[in-house]
Protein backbone atom coordinates (compact mmCIF):
# COMPACT_ATOMS: atom_id res chain seq x y z
CA UNK A 1 0.00 0.00 0.00
CA UNK A 2 1.26 3.54 -0.85
CA UNK A 3 -0.25 4.94 2.17
CA UNK A 4 -3.51 6.13 0.88
CA UNK A 5 -6.62 4.72 0.93
CA UNK A 6 -9.70 5.57 -1.23
CA UNK A 7 -13.38 4.78 -0.60
CA UNK A 8 -15.91 4.63 -3.08
CA UNK A 9 -19.62 6.19 -2.31
CA UNK A 10 -20.94 3.23 -1.22
CA UNK A 11 -18.18 2.20 0.83
CA UNK A 12 -18.16 5.64 2.64
CA UNK A 13 -22.16 5.45 3.22
CA UNK A 14 -21.72 2.09 5.21
CA UNK A 15 -18.85 3.14 7.01
CA UNK A 16 -20.81 6.23 8.32
CA UNK A 17 -23.79 4.20 9.13
CA UNK A 18 -21.33 1.96 11.03
CA UNK A 19 -19.28 4.94 13.03
CA UNK A 20 -22.51 6.07 13.92
CA UNK A 21 -23.85 3.52 15.34
CA UNK A 22 -21.29 3.33 17.76
CA UNK A 23 -22.39 6.59 19.88
CA UNK A 24 -25.80 8.10 21.30
CA UNK A 25 -24.65 11.28 19.58
CA UNK A 26 -21.62 12.98 17.68
CA UNK A 27 -20.84 16.39 17.16
CA UNK A 28 -17.72 17.60 15.41
CA UNK A 29 -14.62 19.13 16.39
CA UNK A 30 -12.11 20.77 13.93
CA UNK A 31 -8.34 21.05 15.14
CA UNK A 32 -5.05 22.02 13.75
CA UNK A 33 -2.85 19.02 15.05
CA UNK A 34 0.84 19.35 15.63
CA UNK A 35 1.46 16.56 14.97
CA UNK A 36 0.35 12.77 14.25
CA UNK A 37 0.52 9.25 15.17
CA UNK A 38 -0.25 6.56 12.57
CA UNK A 39 -2.96 3.25 14.04
CA UNK A 40 -2.71 0.49 11.92
CA UNK A 41 -6.32 -0.55 11.57
CA UNK A 42 -6.07 -3.26 9.79
CA UNK A 43 -3.61 -5.01 12.70
CA UNK A 44 -4.45 -3.22 15.74
CA UNK A 45 -7.97 -2.37 16.86
CA UNK A 46 -7.89 0.35 19.94
CA UNK A 47 -9.27 -0.53 23.19
CA UNK A 48 -11.56 2.47 22.75
CA UNK A 49 -13.50 0.99 20.01
CA UNK A 50 -13.48 -2.32 21.28
CA UNK A 51 -15.19 -0.72 24.06
CA UNK A 52 -17.43 1.13 21.93
CA UNK A 53 -18.24 -1.82 19.79
CA UNK A 54 -19.19 -3.84 22.86
CA UNK A 55 -21.45 -1.15 24.27
CA UNK A 56 -23.70 -1.35 21.12
CA UNK A 57 -24.20 -5.23 21.24
CA UNK A 58 -25.10 -4.30 24.76
CA UNK A 59 -28.06 -1.79 24.02
CA UNK A 60 -29.09 -3.67 21.16
CA UNK A 61 -29.18 -7.05 22.99
CA UNK A 62 -31.16 -5.01 26.06
CA UNK A 63 -33.42 -2.71 23.43
CA UNK A 64 -34.24 -6.41 21.55
CA UNK A 65 -34.20 -5.52 18.40
CA UNK A 66 -33.23 -8.27 16.92
CA UNK A 67 -29.77 -7.11 15.28
CA UNK A 68 -27.19 -9.62 16.05
CA UNK A 69 -23.74 -8.03 17.01
CA UNK A 70 -21.10 -9.04 14.13
CA UNK A 71 -18.53 -11.69 15.50
CA UNK A 72 -15.68 -9.52 14.41
CA UNK A 73 -17.13 -6.33 16.23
Amino acid sequence: MNGSYEMTAEQRVEWEGEVRSLYNGMVRIVMTPTWAKLIDFETTLPSAVEELVQQRAERQQQSGNGVQPDENS
